[in-house]
């Protein structure tokens, strides 16, 4: 079986969450002995006909995938990765996104934004039909004649069904770790301090300011361990300008290098305003620390009551939150469920599946 990945532009020059599920999940694939090639969406020329699947990824970013999908006459699939920011954009944003955000939908913004790339900086879209449809409509298209969707959640699926109005075959295929990396084999031995992490880029939608000033008002001591977002400086800077004594800022550290840190931390916080689980999250409570969470997204989902829950507006409703995942022992059941449900061999089996389900319909097609 010969697969083939598209995936954004900036998958490596601007990776994120996306960029470790495709990666891992290639990666797991090889082992099953499936043929997998990666490759960019700017790519003009494919050989589509080489391939027996083509598998999508990110359909908010349909612009890149709409010029493929016109033209692969293989199936595809999509891993649909919906987000939704809209929320943070429209209440809580104080750039020019959030004014927009008042009186425009999502994606009507995201067209717009895709316009100004074209026009103002030259940047290229898959086809340019992607303008006669539209945003939306697009999105709508690739849904339309995918094979099947894989969100990796059902609160996703009814998401996308709910924003776009399509009923699609589907197979969720949940968020992961890497079990060679983080392992409560890699626990052992090490005592956990009273010291609270924060894993991420440094940005608005992962709401690290209301992490500080919770921090600030109960001295606990708050590792934030991720770059700055080159896009947001005005939200960086205040962030810098508000951080007590206790706070501290780490440059971003590889997923090895993150493990020193998640063995002494008890308690690792992601405040964000949507998350569909969180990958640090995961990683951090499969190193056995408390996780303390947002209540936004999808995260209720993969956690239930094993997490300590916030709301992200309020630094003190945060600064509760810790405050019992520090005082709590730390939750061996949350580290089982994670290390036992939530692995990338696990995402894998479940994506073969549905190439083999796929495969198995266009021979049925091709039989009749």
């Amino acid at each position: 079986m010969r697969i083939l990945f598209i995936a954004r532009p900036n998958l490596y020059t601007d990776p994120g969450g996306d960029t470790i599920q495709i990666d891992n999940t290639a990666k797991c694939l090889r082992k099953l002995s499936i043929e997998v090639d990666i490759i960019l969406s700017n790519k003009k020329k494919i050989d589509y006909y080489h391939y027996d699947l083509v598998h999508f990824f990110n359909v908010i970013t349909c612009e890149d995938l709409l010029g493929h999908a016109l033209k692969c006459k293989v199936p595809y699939v999509i891993s649909t990765i919906y987000v939704d920011y809209r929320e943070y954009d429209k209440y809580h944003r104080k750039d020019l996104i959030g004014l927009l955000s008042k009186v425009l939908t999502a994606s009507q913004i995201e067209f717009l934004k895709t316009l100004a790339k074209f026009l103002l900086k030259g940047e290229k879209v898959s086809t340019l039909s992607y303008f006669l449809k539209g945003h939306r409509g697009s999105i709508k298209y690739l849904l339309r004649n995918a094979a099947y969707i894989l969100p990796n959640s059902e609160s996703e699926y009814r998401r996308v069904v709910n924003d776009f109005g399509i009923q699609c075959r589907k197979q969720v295929v949940t968020c992961a770790i890497d079990q060679s990396i983080f392992s409560d084999e890699n626990v052992n031995g090490y005592h956990k301090e009273d010291l609270v992490l924060c894993v991420g880029r440094i940005e608005g939608r992962k709401n690290q300011l209301n992490l500080i000033r919770s921090a600030n008002d109960n001295k606990f001591t708050l590792k934030l361990i991720g770059n700055a977002s080159v896009n947001q400086r005005s939200y960086v800077n205040a962030c810098k300008a508000e951080a007590g004594s206790t706070v501290e800022f780490i440059p971003f550290l590889t997923q090895a290098e993150l493990t020193t840190y998640y063995k002494k931390a008890k308690v690792h916080v992601l405040p964000s305003w949507f998350e569909t689980a969180g990958l640090v999250t995961m990683e951090a409570a499969a190193m056995g620390c408390n996780i303390v969470i947002a209540d936004k997204g999808d995260v209720r989902e993969y956690f239930g009551d094993l997490a300590y829950y916030c709301d992200p507006s309020s630094p003190e409703s945060i600064a509760e939150a810790i405050a019992l995942a520090l005082k709590n022992p730390v939750n061996s059941a949350l580290q089982k469920k994670v290390l036992t449900e939530f692995t990338w061999e696990r995402a894998a089996e479940q994506t073969y599946s549905v190439y083999q389900k796929v495969l198995e319909m266009e021979q049925a097609k091709s039989n009749k």
